[in-house]
């Protein structure tokens, strides 16, 4: 392989882990944003730090390590980095495919985990005011009300729930509850949420393939461990 070529693919390694670098700085820091500042938490009680803000947190950290990683080792020439980089990359491949694989797998029993978490975060929304709050983020942002229709409130419906600007607490409320609407989002991306997967898979792929090919560069150049 050429020299020209090599060069190319180096300072193409390198743009694109750049790029992925900043992402993921502007995720993780956007994330702690919201874990100082938004009072948001997570409406499934069996795991509560499964909210917005960790996630952000957990995936920002991800891809940050990561891309620095690959644009290092790109940079640098450097065999240890390239090399570590490719095995975090082929985790974190293997590790995409096992969640998707076991979400296709006990789908129903998911379904029915979040169910019955919401139906739990709900009685205590009603006695509980910060919990209340959560719940009108989420009416308002999905047009939805309690777990399956206003009902599931009682007498103590939120205004989170009405359809119009201003309802008193009277009908008219949001048809679907928030679990009906969810499960509706989720079945109508799944495409989407797919073909995201498989392109992540397709980058991931070439960039193990880009490492590789300047690892194997360096190795018959002699340049060893820099």
């Amino acid at each position: 392989m050429s020299q020209s070529c090599l060069n190319c693919l180096k300072y193409t390694m390198c743009a694109v882990n750049f790029l992925c670098w900043l992402f993921g700085t502007i995720v993780l820091g956007f994330g702690v944003y919201l874990m100082m500042y938004s009072k948001f938490s997570s409406l499934i009680p069996t795991v509560p730090s499964m909210n917005l803000a960790s996630g952000l947190v957990i995936i920002g950290t991800i891809v940050t390590c990561i891309s620095f990683l690959g644009f290092l080792g790109a940079l640098k020439e450097n065999r240890c980095l390239l090399l570590s980089f490719f095995i975090l990359l082929f985790i974190l491949m293997m590790a995409e495919l096992s969640v998707a694989c076991l979400l296709l797998l006990h789908e129903k029993k998911i379904d029915t985990f979040i169910e019955n978490d919401l139906n739990k975060s709900l009685k205590q929304a009603l006695t509980n005011k910060n919990e209340t709050n959560d719940w009108d983020k989420i009416q308002e942002l999905f047009q939805c009300c309690g777990v399956y229709n206003a009902t599931d409130w009682g007498d103590n419906v939120p205004h989170s729930c009405c359809s119009i600007s201003d309802c008193k607490n009277k009908p008219p409320f949001w048809e679907k509850g928030c679990y009906t609407k969810l499960k509706d989002n989720f079945e109508n991306n799944l495409l989407t949420i797919g073909a995201i997967v498989i392109v992540m898979c397709i980058v991931e792929v070439l960039a193990m393939c880009f490492s590789m090919t300047l690892f194997c560069h360096i190795s018959q150049s002699g340049l060893g461990y820099k």
